[in-house]
C-alpha cells in the first residue's frame, strides 16, 4: 500500500478532522491532488495569502476566506460536502473560537461531510479535537528511495562534464546513503548535490559536512546540540571496565543480529567533576557516531504543551542522525517530578520513558548525574538502560594519568615532573580539580617568568580544598549508595 492508498483509506473512513505532518508540502499537495480523481468530493486548499482555491485547477473562490476564521466559519455554515486542505493553520489552532468553528464543523459531519485537512510540519492539536481527528505522517524516504537519488545527482554531474565519471569509495558511499536516511527526498537530494558537485567524488571527507547540513535541517528548535569535539578514551584517564563494556557491545550496536538486543543505553552517576561528561563524549568517539546533546535548560517553555513538544521534537532529530549517541547531562535537573510546575515535568518524564520503550535501533542514551535521588524510580529500573555506572574519585594510578594528560595538553613533558608524589598528595581530587590545579601553576609559573616546577605544583595542592572535603557528608553518602548497586567504570 502506497502513501496515496494511506492517505485515501483515511478520508474514507469518514473522520472529519485529518492532522496531516509534514516538512514536504509540496509532496503533500501533489498526493491530494492525484487523489481528487479518486475521490467522491472535490477538494480545497486554503492559505493565508491566497485563501481558498480548488486544488484541481488552482483558482480562487473570489478571492474570499483569507482570514482563519471566516475560512471556517464558511466551512460550517456554506460549504459543499468535500475535502478542505488548511495549509500551516497551526498558530491558529491557539484560538478558542477556531477550536470551536473546527469542532462543529466535525459535530456536523453527518448532515454535511466536510473532512479539514491540517496541513503542517507540526501539529498538537487541542484536547477537544481528539475525539474526531486522525494522524497521518508522510513517511521518508528508505535507503533505496535514497541511493536512487544519490545515483540521479551523480548521473546529473557526468552530464555537466562530459567525459568524467564521479569518484566513488563504496564505503563512503554506504555511508552517505545512511547519513542522509531520515531527511525529506528534497533534502536529501541537495544534500547529495552538494557533496557531489563541490569536487566531483563521493568520499569520507564528505560526510562530517553532510551530517552537519543534516543536523541543522532537523534542529531546528535549537534544543540538540551538536558536538563536534568527541574525546578518545587514551585521553581520559581510567574508565577501564566502562570501556571493555563500550567495545564487546560496539558490533552490536551497530550490527544488530536476531535474538541480540542493540544497546540501549547508560546512566553515569558519579562524583562533580570525576570525567562523567568526557566519559559521555568519548562513546562517541570509540563507536565513531555523531555526538547530540539535549540541553534541558532550553527544552522548558513557559506555555503548556510546548516542552512535550520539543522534547517529542528532539527525540525524532536524534532517531533521524541515527546512529548517534544522545547525551542528556544532569538529567535529574530536568526530570524533577514535583508539582510545582503544573505537572510539565511528569509529562516530560512520561514521554522520555515512552521513547525510551519504543525507541529504534541507532541511539545510544547517555545520561549523567549527580543526584541519584532526585531521579524517579521508573528512570533507571533495569530495561530501561542496560547499566549504571559509578564515576568515583580517581585512585592515585588514574590521579597521576590525569595529570600527566594535562600537562601534555599544555606543552609540559610529564617525564620532567614528579607526577607519582603529586597523586599521592591529591588524595581525593577529582579529575577536573588536578586540571585547574595544572592551570593554576601554570599561571604561577607564568607570573614570575620562570618554567612549571614540581613545587608550583604542590603549592596548588595546598592551597585547594578540594569537593570531597567541603561537602564531604554528601559526597560520603553517594559513594557508600553506589558502592553495592551500581558498577564501577574502574
Amino acid at each position: 500500500m502506497d502513501e496515496r492508498d494511506d492517505l485515501e483509506r483515511v478520508l474514507r473512513s469518514r473522520t472529519p478532522i485529518l492532522a496531516l505532518q509534514t516538512r514536504e508540502e509540496r509532496r503533500a499537495l501533489e498526493l491530494l491532488r492525484q487523489l481528487r480523481q479518486r475521490l467522491p468530493w472535490p477538494v480545497y486548499k486554503w492559505t493565508l495569502t491566497e485563501g481558498l482555491t480548488s486544488l484541481a485547477f488552482d483558482f480562487a473562490l473570489e478571492g474570499r476566506y483569507r482570514e482563519p476564521d471566516e475560512v471556517l466559519r464558511h466551512l460550517r455554515d456554506e460549504a459543499q460536502a468535500g475535502v478542505y486542505v488548511l495549509v500551516d493553520f497551526h498558530p491558529f489552532l491557539n484560538d478558542p473560537v477556531n477550536v470551536r468553528l473546527l469542532k462543529d464543523i466535525a459535530l456536523h459531519y453527518e448532515t454535511n461531510p466536510r473532512t479539514v485537512v491540517l496541513l503542517s510540519h507540526e501539529l498538537d492539536l487541542p484536547e477537544e479535537l481528539g475525539n474526531y481527528a486522525a494522524t497521518v505522517r508522510l513517511r521518508l524516504p528508505d535507503r533505496e528511495t535514497i541511493r536512487r537519488i544519490v545515483m540521479e545527482e551523480a548521473r546529473r554531474w557526468k552530464q555537466e562534464h562530459p567525459g568524467r565519471k564521479v569518484g566513488a569509495d563504496r564505503e563512503a558511499l554506504e555511508l552517505l546513503i545512511n547519513n542522509l536516511t531520515g531527511l525529506t527526498a528534497a533534502e536529501a537530494r541537495r544534500l547529495a548535490h552538494q557533496a557531489i558537485f563541490d569536487d566531483g567524488a563521493i568520499d569520507a571527507s564528505d560526510l562530517p559536512r553532510v551530517m552537519q547540513a543534516k543536523y541543522e535541517l532537523l534542529n531546528q528548535e535549537g534544543v540538540l546540540h551538536y558536538e563536534f569535539e568527541t574525546e578518545r578514551f587514551a585521553d581520559i584517564g581510567g574508565f577501564r571496565r566502562l570501556r571493555e563494556w563500550l567495545e564487546r557491545r560496539r558490533s552490536a550496536f551497530h550490527d544488530p543480529r536476531p535474538g541480540l538486543d542493540a544497546p540501549k543505553g547508560i546512566l553515569l552517576l558519579g562524583v562533580q567533576g570525576c570525567g562523567k561528561s568526557l566519559a559521555a563524549r568519548a562513546v562517541a568517539g570509540i563507536w565513531g557516531i555523531p555526538l547530540l546533546r539535549l540541553d534541558f535548560a532550553t527544552l522548558y517553555n513557559k506555555y503548556h504543551g510546548e516542552t512535550e513538544r520539543n522534547l517529542r521534537e528532539s527525540l525524532r532529530a536524534a532517531e533521524a542522525m541515527a546512529p548517534c549517541v544522545l547525551w542528556i547531562d544532569e538529567i535529574e535537573k530536568g526530570l524533577s517530578t514535583s508539582d510545582s510546575d503544573a505537572g510539565t515535568s511528569r509529562r516530560v518524564l512520561g514521554t522520555l520513558l515512552t521513547w525510551m520503550a519504543e525507541q529504534a535501533e541507532g541511539v545510544f542514551l547517555v545520561a549523567t548525574a549527580n543526584d541519584i535521588s532526585a531521579l524517579p524510580p521508573e528512570l533507571i529500573r533495569k530495561g530501561r538502560l542496560d547499566e549504571i555506572f559509578f564515576v568515583d574519585l580517581p585512585d592515585p594510578a588514574t590521579r597521576k594519568r590525569i595529570a600527566e594528560i594535562h600537562l601534555r595538553k599544555r606543552g609540559e613533558d610529564p617525564l620532567h615532573f614528579n607526577t607519582g608524589e603529586l597523586a599521592r598528595r591529591t588524595e581525593g581530587f577529582s579529575g577536573a580539580e588536578i586540571e585547574q590545579l595544572v592551570v593554576s601553576a601554570l599561571y604561577a609559573a607564568h607570573a614570575r617568568g620562570t618554567p612549571l616546577r614540581d613545587a608550583d605544583l604542590f603549592a596548588e595542592v595546598e592551597l585547594t580544598r578540594p569537593l570531597s572535603v567541603v561537602m564531604a557528608e554528601r559526597i560520603d553518602a553517594l559513594r557508600d549508595w553506589a558502592r553495592t548497586r551500581t558498577v564501577s567504570v574502574d
